[in-house]
């Protein structure tokens, strides 16, 4: 089987007259170096990527994952960057990448070398990591402070909250923290005590007949499998909000999973050692659907 696929793009829109979107990918042996150790994006993180899910073959919210690669370069005052030549690359990776169930691929577009700061970009299409085990017997979850209050993207909008950076020793550590306090992730409260989003994955809770995400005026991201998962949820009768959620809310829930574009939707089963309410049923209704859209 094919370990990985990978592409390099020339992704900035400044090009010479006459360039075609073939004339700048070029495929890669992702087992050989290709990315030089003064590009910005290994020196200093410097830079933004997505994650796109592929089920069998068919990439999911390809449009939103491009939308929000934009923002994200916005934000960082990136060069402008041209969506078709980048959307074309990941579908070059998957169609060179072995037919399997379940893909992912990576994207990224970092400021390029230092000193030069021309873009540089790949998509790298592989099998990712099995959520089998967290989307069917759920997630031990416990929550820690973000350090920020929920409005430091209106008041600091330097510290780059809701920008998909490749900044992410913060992410991994809390990670970390969360195994050594026995649990399997996070989900991070403002200083000011009001629920953001995981260090990987938006946030959704079931409030009786809601469901309800923290709105991402607070610094974070907009969720790509959230958007569509609220659209599954109001095909089966439910209501939808995007609103401010304070702790105490959380824990009164009668339901909570964290979703992202790699596991899709895992229920949590305990939060802050406390056991939560769980409807198996409803969990693997909105897995199923999900899994099965293909926009």
């Amino acid at each position: 089987m094919t370990e990985a696929v990978l592409v390099i793009i020339d992704p900035a829109t400044k090009q010479p007259q006459g360039a075609s979107p073939g004339d700048r990918l070029r495929l890669a042996d992702p087992a050989e170096p290709q990315i030089r150790v003064t590009d910005l994006g290994i020196t200093r993180g410097d830079g933004i990527f997505e994650t796109f899910g592929v089920f069998d073959g068919e990439i999911q919210a390809m449009q939103p994952h491009l939308a929000r690669l934009a923002r994200s370069a916005r934000m960082l005052d990136l060069p402008e960057l041209d969506l078709e030549v980048i959307e074309e690359g990941v579908r070059l990776a998957v169609r060179e990448h072995e037919s399997v169930p379940q893909l992912s691929v990576k994207l990224v577009v970092t400021r390029g070398i230092e000193g030069i700061e021309d873009p540089t970009a790949w998509a790298l299409a592989f099998v990712g990591e099995d959520y089998s085990g967290r989307q069917h017997n759920g997630l031990k979850v416990v929550t820690l402070d973000r350090g920020y209050r929920h409005d430091v993207a209106q008041t600091s909008p330097w510290l780059l909250q809701g920008a998909k950076t490749l900044s992410y020793a913060l992410n991994k550590a809390v990670i970390r923290e969360a195994k050594r306090r026995g649990a399997d992730e996070v989900i991070f409260i403002s200083s000011d005590g009001y629920v953001l989003e995981g260090p990987n994955s938006t946030v959704i809770m079931r409030v009786d007949q809601s469901f309800v995400t923290p709105r991402t005026d607070q610094g974070i991201l907009e969720g790509t499998t959230q958007h569509a998962l609220f659209g599954i949820v109001e095909s089966l009768g439910y209501r939808s909000e995007y609103r401010y959620v304070m702790k105490d809310e959380l824990d009164r829930a009668d339901g909570v999973w964290l979703v992202s574009s790699g596991q899709q939707l895992s229920p949590v089963v305990e939060l802050d050692g406390r056991p939560l309410v769980r409807d198996i049923e409803l969990d693997q209704a909105l897995l199923k659907r999900l899994m099965a859209r293909t926009d």
